[in-house]
């Protein structure tokens, strides 16, 4: 499902990465997405067996242009919806380790079958 997040994700042209795999020598791209897995869990059982998994992920998008935080993340949660993500809300203000970016965040999940 990683694979699935970032496919849907590359056509609008930003990096993306691992949340947190920024070294701190490397310099920040100037707009960037981040992912992070925070779960995935079995549900549906039938006959004692799991007939779906559902995935979890934060996804942030940062950049130094406060305007194109915002215009991003929505385009991406329409991406992310038209591949059969679930993308609930508006998203939320997320922390950036440096002063020139500022980001928005957005949890998005999808069910395996």
């Amino acid at each position: 499902m990683k694979e699935l997040l970032i496919k849907t994700l590359e056509p609008l042209g930003f990096p993306i990465k691992k949340q947190g795999s920024l070294n701190k020598e490397e310099k920040y791209p100037e707009s960037f997405f981040t992912f992070w897995n925070n779960d995935s869990f079995d549900d549906a059982y039938y006959d004692n067996k799991e007939n779906k998994t559902i995935w979890d992920f934060d996804l942030n998008f940062y950049s130094v242009d406060p305007e194109l935080v915002e215009e991003t993340l929505k385009i991406a949660k329409t991406k992310l919806k038209e591949q059969g993500f679930i993308v609930s809300g508006n998203g939320y203000d997320v922390a950036s380790d440096e002063k020139t970016h500022t980001g928005r965040g957005i949890n998005v999940l999808i069910i395996e079958k």
